[in-house]
């Protein structure tokens, strides 16, 4: 695909939405990436990246190398994430501290728009198709259901918590913020970021490097040979990932941040009603809906958007 600089730039931007949505835990950045049309093209640009591929690199071919790989759109795309991850980790840490029933009700639709629209993408279904959605949606929810472990500091424990979670993230539904809280590496890797601490992310991108590029070969085969089944179960591990962005809980256990402060560590997911009668606190119903609305819309609108400028 040939494509010019706004191209990339829009390329750029969707990543930072892949980035955004990849720092909350609940939320995919695969799911970005397949409502803005770009998942297929990153799986099988990743699943080029073999022996082959690198022999061209390394035998001095850098512009085969590039153009086997798609390798401007995987620099446009990863500049994109990384910028966001860096950036607006902050923001979104505020948002889920400060209001958190609205922020997690915005989530709630934009899921709820990204199933129905991937879902639309299945062009037959049958009993393969149903059986698919219902075993992803079954994941999912019991993924969320996972409770949080003590694990170790150590080198081999950071670096197959990047292969694990980066396999999370590319994933619609599955979020690799969550598979990195239950792994008990979320806070110790949004520090790294905070603090910049170089060893810890260059062992965790090493480990999300390996695990990227192994995994995409998998999906890229599945999404060949079973595009139908594998889209229906993408679809239905974000249905099952509901579960966890649902706004209104009850903490059920706490642990304390690297700051000493208290955070939710088990919930569980209460009615709005029992939400204002057991923590005596406004439920924002309203407020939460409409966010809930504007998620939706949003990822509607960048639907429509993706779509034209692929006609275009």
């Amino acid at each position: 695909m040939k494509r010019n600089f706004i191209d990339y730039l829009l390329v750029s931007l969707k990543g930072m939405g892949m980035g955004a949505a990849d720092v909350v835990p609940g939320v995919s950045g695969g799911t970005i990436a397949f409502i803005t049309g770009i998942y297929e093209e990153l799986i099988f640009s990743i699943k080029s990246i073999n022996l082959a591929t690198l022999k061209l690199l390394f035998s001095g071919k850098f512009t085969a190398f590039s153009k086997a790989i798609n390798l401007p759109f995987l620099l446009a795309l990863f500049f994109g994430i990384g910028l966001s991850v860096l950036s607006l980790a902050k923001i979104m840490t505020f948002l889920l501290a400060q209001h958190p029933l609205l922020t997690w009700g915005f989530f709630f639709g934009l899921i709820i728009a990204s199933a129905w629209l991937v879902g639309k993408k299945i062009t037959q279904w049958n009993k393969a198709t149903y059986i698919a959605l219902i075993l992803g949606v079954i994941v999912a929810y019991l993924i969320t259901e996972l409770s949080p472990a003590s694990t170790p500091e150590t080198v081999w424990f950071i670096f197959l918590s990047g292969m694990i979670a980066i396999c999370a993230m590319i994933l619609p539904g599955v979020s690799g913020a969550f598979i990195l809280l239950m792994m008990g590496k979320y806070a110790y890797l949004m520090n790294a970021i905070d603090t910049f601490n170089l060893k810890v992310l260059a062992i965790f991108m090493g480990g999300a490097a390996i695990g990227i590029v192994t995994f995409s070969n998998i999906l890229g085969y599945f999404l060949k040979k079973f595009h139908n089944a594998t889209v229906a179960v993408l679809t239905g591990f974000m249905i099952g990932s509901l579960n966890k962005v649902w706004p209104w809980k009850e903490v059920v256990s706490t642990f304390a941040d690297r700051h000493g402060e208290v955070k939710p560590l088990v919930e569980r997911n209460i009615s709005p009603y029992s939400y204002s009668e057991l923590l005596q606190e406004d439920n924002y119903l309203l407020g939460t809906i409409v966010c809930a609305i504007a998620g939706f819309l949003l990822i509607v609108f960048i639907e429509r958007v993706a779509t034209i400028s692929k006609k275009d």
